[in-house]
């Protein structure tokens, strides 16, 4: 089985560099236009050089802030981080409007049995 590692390694690798460029924005691709980075990495990938060489020069830069390159959604600030729910002030205010919402319909948690 140890003999099929490096083999599969480097398939790894190749699969990763090959999805990893496909889902690169066009203009976020570094030195190459994207089409040709495409092409390198699945004409050379299998020797290392295409995959390698999109990893080193042409894949976008990440920066300490990105949040490990997840964007947009609920959980992020403005500066790129996440932030957990219970800090995350639009998280707390919709739950606020909710639990207003259900206070005013008379089905609120602190509404008992009516009976």
């Amino acid at each position: 089985m140890l003999r099929y590692l490096p083999f599969l390694l480097v398939l790894a690798l190749w699969i990763y560099a090959f999805i990893d460029c496909l889902n690169t924005p066009e203009d976020q691709v570094r030195k190459l236009p994207k089409p040709v980075w495409v092409l390198i990495v699945v004409l050379f990938g299998y020797v290392l050089f295409g995959s390698l060489a999109w990893l080193l020069a042409g894949r976008p830069r990440r920066t300490a802030g990105a949040g490990g390159g997840w964007g947009g959604g609920r959980g992020v600030r403005g500066g790129g981080q996440w932030i957990a729910p219970d800090d995350n002030p639009d998280f707390l205010r919709s739950l606020d409007d909710e639990h207003k919402d259900r206070k005013k319909d008379g089905n609120g948690p602190d509404d008992g049995p009516k009976g």
